[in-house]
């Protein structure tokens, strides 16, 4: 029982309006390649990277295993000098660590104040900002956050979906992404917005029968590779070496529909909240019935949001 992986297109200097007009509509992941995004991709050395930004202190995720779980939680926050945790990410043993020698280290940056500021890479690191040019294919309003990424090598993040459109900028080194419709959601076992299938290639079938439906996208990402993910497109991401990397986030929908206090960009659209809300009352009125009666009801009610609510012309 093997999933096999439809590759994702790879296209090379994609103007902003071909972006636009041709790859924007479609909704599909794409990787950009050949697009100037400034002197980062040759200067961001370990070395680099280290004096740059120096000792100022980042919250950082701390993983024993290589594959995190955010349902879980199976790692650890811990708080490091930026040089000290670059030059650690960069190990593969440690001579200091906090929980085991080959432990992995994780950063995404955040803005001062989690709860209220968006993570803004001109902000927090504002020297390494210089060295980038962010391909903005998209309005100056609709821009949201641009997270700025640190992984050591052989980390896994868990699959899960952003709410927002975003371009996953691999500045050095190298990732492997996997990616899954929508569409597939019914098969990718969601706890939220994140799946409980952490291992893709190695699933526990017996535990999740049904991912083996799910149609596998996949890509390597090398240094300078932009890749495209549209909004609510799960991935998951290894990273095959120490790396750096940038995402900035986009609203695809009017600003009004996301959630203001949303400082992350992972909070379902306004709309999508309240309907669930509505749905899980409705839930709630139907265990008043009898079983055979919530049953039959509920099978109704499926149909119904089928026919409603489900596109027919998904590709």
């Amino acid at each position: 029982r093997e999933q096999a992986a439809v590759a994702v297109e790879r296209l090379d200097g994609v103007t902003r309006e071909r972006f636009l007009r041709d790859i924007y509509p479609r909704r599909k992941p794409v990787v950009l390649t050949g697009l100037e995004l400034g002197t980062c991709t040759t200067k961001w050395t370990v070395d680099y990277l280290s004096q740059a930004e120096g000792s100022k202190e980042v919250k950082i995720h701390v993983s024993a295993v290589p594959q995190m779980d955010f349902l879980s939680k199976n790692f650890v926050y811990r708080t490091l000098p930026f040089d000290t945790f670059v030059r650690r990410a960069a190990e593969v043993k440690h001579k200091e660590y906090f929980l085991t020698e080959d432990e992995k280290y994780y950063l995404r940056s955040v803005g001062e104040d989690v709860r209220k500021d968006i993570a803004d890479v001109r902000k927090q690191f504002p020297i390494l900002a210089e060295d980038v040019h962010i391909p903005e294919y998209f309005e100056k309003e609709q821009f949201f956050s641009s997270v700025f990424r640190i992984s050591s090598a052989g980390l896994q993040l868990w699959t899960h979906y952003d709410v927002m459109d975003n371009f996953l900028i691999q500045v050095t080194g190298k990732k492997r992404v996997v990616l899954y419709s929508p569409r597939d959601a019914p098969y990718l076992y969601l706890s939220g917005t994140k799946s409980e299938v952490l291992d893709v290639d190695n699933p526990d079938w017996e535990k999740y029968p049904l991912f083996v439906k799910a149609k596998r996208y996949q890509c390597v990402l090398e240094a300078g590779d932009v890749l495209f993910i549209p909004a609510l497109w799960f991935h998951n991401v290894v990273s095959e070496e120490f790396g750096v990397a940038l995402n900035v986030f986009w609203k695809h929908l009017p600003a009004e529909s996301y959630d203001k206090t949303d400082t992350y960009g992972n909070k379902d659209p306004m709309a999508a909240s309240r309907a669930i809300q509505i749905l899980d009352r409705a839930l709630k009125t139907l265990e008043e019935l009898p079983e055979e009666y919530r049953d039959f009801y509920a099978r109704r009610m499926v149909l119904r949001i089928q026919e409603k609510a489900y596109r027919n012309d998904y590709g």
